[in-house]
């Protein structure tokens, strides 16, 4: 069991020693490539049980390695979700818990194209807290993230030049990233000799509306271009270094927006009759046609990407020495036309994004890793995002770290994963298990707990039960019958949780 934040490493240590030397170049670590992409639903993939959608790469990972059944982000929103991979922390003890934003100009941050413009980003990671990047550069990693960054502002103390990364190019605002046409990215690069992260302004979408009928004229789409990149930096590996890769790719978010090609021709001829959204007051979309053909040619779109980076991998002769693991941040959304409903993108899952209940926060997660992953396995070990930091550690055999900064509690400076390499290895029985997972999040006022197969959500102070053995749509609030099980729950949220002026909760009173 984990308990007081600690971090258990060492349990996969001697599983893992079987592949010490096995791999060929001149460093046998393997690469890990983490693929996220942006509010995809438990029940978006053909492998989870998606009738409408074709993935066929996606679930041909999963029939190559393990997919996980009760996996959870790290938060039911983007940011916090992001923070709690990075820094290896729940989000009752991170210091980034919501998506603050941080712009002075709205239209500047949107439309501005000149130096002058206004700060765009998100609540910096806290530069007393190592993260992940940081932790495989100290590895020798090369490390390089391609997508949305969500950790830090523009010129703030946490952007991806400052904070491990190599190579980025992508969004470091998740605000810019609603949108697929934008006027500029960011981007750094330590081989190119950059000193800083800096706006690349997308030439060919400058001049045409972004909003209104009028943006269909842009051409630069973020997704193709983001993908290019990230595709480009692996091209690039030799295999004299091990790398890391974070993909952050931001379909099918939020905007139902992309090229009219062939993807999205199957899909209009599929969905014949199909709905539109005409957009609604002070909306950031563009009203939009073929609603479900849009949103089901997002999905496949991003598993076209998937099937091009693990051909490349094969290409290269770095499949077998490199884990992929494909996940999403949060639960489903329903903004800019989407349709959760008809999709039944919930996968049997009560709730949506920005909601604690299991269809906010558990998500499809698929671990590929020829040879060492054990193929065509379904897993139903309990995990969280903060796991990912000490099971990467665990697998690089980084022996040193938690004897020293991860054990230290002081000013809240704590981990709370806990590595499931073991898992990952197929030996299930060195796998620590969590006492308890934990969320919190400050928009809709809401904390859960999960411990066993019991969950408790708490809204706004008050405290639901629910047995998710006998009830994984959360329907039957059971509180009042087990008033002891509801009281241990409570507990665990007054121990867990740590203050924070930016991002308030109401937490549950204790039972007399």
């Amino acid at each position: 069991m984990a308990t007081n934040g600690k971090l258990f490493f060492l349990s996969g240590l001697t599983a893992l020693a079987s592949f010490s030397g096995a791999a060929s170049g001149k460093d046998a670590r393997p690469n890990i490539i983490f693929i996220m992409c942006d509010d995809m639903g438990y029940g978006d993939l053909a492998c989870y049980g998606q009738k409408y959608i074709l993935t066929p790469n996606i679930d041909r990972m999963a029939e190559e390695g393990m997919r996980f059944t009760q996996a959870y982000a790290g938060s039911p929103v983007s940011a916090p979700s992001r923070a709690a991979l990075m820094t290896g922390q729940h989000s009752g003890h991170g210091h980034v818990r919501g998506n603050k934003e941080y712009w002075r100009d709205v239209p500047m941050v949107r439309y501005g194209i000149n130096e002058d413009y206004s700060i765009a980003g998100q609540e910096p990671y806290s530069p007393d807290h190592i993260i992940l990047p940081e932790i495989m550069k100290e590895n020798g990693y090369t490390t390089g993230l391609f997508g949305k960054w969500a950790g830090g502002y523009e010129g703030s103390c946490s952007t991806p030049d400052k904070r491990g990364i190599d190579e980025f190019y992508g969004y470091i605002c998740q605000f810019q990233a609603h949108l697929y046409y934008p006027n500029f990215l960011n981007k750094y690069s330590r081989s190119q000799g950059d000193t800083a992260t800096t706006r690349v302004i997308l030439e060919e979408n400058i001049g045409y509306p972004m909003y209104g009928d009028g943006y269909k004229d842009r051409t630069q789409y973020s997704a193709d271009l983001i993908h290019g990149e990230a595709m480009k930096w692996l091209d690039s590996q030799d295999g004299e270094e091990p790398f890391l890769g974070i993909f952050t790719y931001t379909l099918p978010h939020a905007e139902l927006a992309q090229p009219q090609d062939s993807i999205l021709q199957f899909y209009k001829g599929k969905f014949f009759v199909d709905k539109t959204w005409g957009g609604s007051e002070g909306s950031r979309y563009n009203p939009v046609e073929h609603t479900h053909a849009e949103f089901a040619a997002m999905i496949t779109r991003l598993d076209a990407y998937v099937g091009e980076i693990l051909d490349k991998l094969r290409e290269k002769g770095l499949d077998k020495n490199t884990l992929v693991i494909f996940t999403s941040d949060n639960g489903p959304h329903e903004e800019g036309g989407a349709d959760p409903a008809f999709f039944g993108r919930d996968g049997k899952l009560r709730g949506l994004k920005r909601q604690c209940y299991e269809g906010g926060i558990r998500v499809p997660f698929i671990a590929w890793w020829p040879g060492k992953v054990p193929s065509g396995t379904v897993n139903d070990h309990q995990l969280a995002f903060y796991d990912v930091l000490p099971t990467f550690c665990d697998i690089v055999k980084d022996r040193r770290f938690p004897s020293g900064y991860i054990n230290n509690n002081v000013d809240g400076d704590c981990f709370d994963g806990i590595s499931f390499a073991p898992t990952l290895l197929g030996d299930d029985k060195k796998q620590e298990e969590h006492d308890f997972l934990y969320w919190e999040f400050h928009e809709t006022d809401q904390i859960a707990v999960r411990k066993g197969d019991w969950k408790l959500v708490v809204i706004k102070g008050v405290p639901h039960l629910y047995d998710l053995s006998s009830d994984i749509h959360e329907d039957n609030d059971i509180a009042k019958d087990h008033p002891e099980t509801v009281r241990m729950m409570i507990d665990i949220i007054h121990q867990e949780h740590r203050p924070s002026d930016l991002f308030k909760v109401t937490l549950p009173r204790k039972p007399e």
